[in-house]
């Protein structure tokens, strides 16, 4: 485990070598440095690394973290990796599914913690 970020309200850590995971309360106070810790770290990795986003953790379902998806996504895409995996709390999967912003993850697998089956897009 590496950790990439601590705050009062949320963390980002790296966990099993390649997926970045927030765990608490993130929310539009913390969505800003979130969202750069884990871009910064996706950079520095090896272009066509496999990484994967677990949001299991995360309490609230906000926008601001889906926002935080898409900023690594494009990361992602900017560097030649590739998502293999996107794991959601089940408030955040509903937030996403209301939003419509599922088909935007080019992850292989997108679950939610309760099911754990694969969403469809």
């Amino acid at each position: 485990m590496s950790l990439l970020l601590e705050r009062e309200d949320a963390t980002l850590e790296v966990v099993e070598g390649n997926v970045l995971t927030i765990r608490g309360e993130a929310d539009f106070d913390s969505a800003g440095p979130l969202a750069q810790a884990g871009r910064h770290w996706l950079a520095d990795q090896p272009a066509e690394t496999q990484v994967s986003f677990d949001l299991t953790a995360v309490e609230v379902a906000s926008s601001a973290v889906l926002s935080v998806l898409l900023v690594w996504v494009r990361s992602v895409q900017k560097h030649s990796l590739h998502l293999e995996r996107v794991a959601l709390s089940r408030p955040l999967r509903r937030l996403m599914d209301i939003t419509e912003l599922g088909p935007l993850l080019p992850a292989r697998e997108t679950t939610c913690r309760e099911d754990e089956t694969p969403a469809s897009s």
